[in-house]
């Protein structure tokens, strides 16, 4: 839950930086539960657009105020990888860009810093370490 909320508050828009899987994975873990809550609350208080569809308002403005740090943290994610957040759009690709995307996602971190920043599991970060022996 902590790193959910940690891409909801501190790095809402933020599509600057890297972006662990487990960063990545967590939230999109919180965002499937709480759209399946939302789809409970829509269908329970008759919110639903129809009986034929499960979603309503509720589901609705939860996608709208969520899709903006969803992009976000996808787009970091593929920092981490040393891949261009444009790299999103191969998703465009009926199911062999979908598949690809996965793939990326899953990916490991590139060791060390890349142009998008550090390591933010810390592994490659020499320069800390040799710092921490010298003081």
């Amino acid at each position: 839950m902590n790193w959910y909320l940690k891409v909801v508050k501190e790095h809402y828009a933020d599509f600057k930086g890297r972006a662990r899987r487990k960063e990545y994975w967590m939230f999109v873990l919180f965002q499937m539960i709480f759209a399946i809550v939302a789809m409970i609350l829509d269908s329970v208080l008759g919110l639903s657009f129809s009986p034929e569809i499960p979603y309503g308002w509720i589901y609705v403005l939860f996608g709208l105020a969520t899709f903006i740090p969803g992009l976000a943290v996808a787009v970091r994610r593929l920092h981490d990888i040393g891949k261009s957040g444009w790299w999103y759009l191969i998703a465009i690709i009926p199911l062999i860009g979908t598949i690809w995307l996965l793939v990326l996602l899953c990916t490991d971190s590139e060791n060390g810093e890349n142009k998008w920043g550090p390591n933010p599991k810390g592994e490659g970060n020499d320069l800390v370490i040799d710092q921490i022996g010298r003081e």
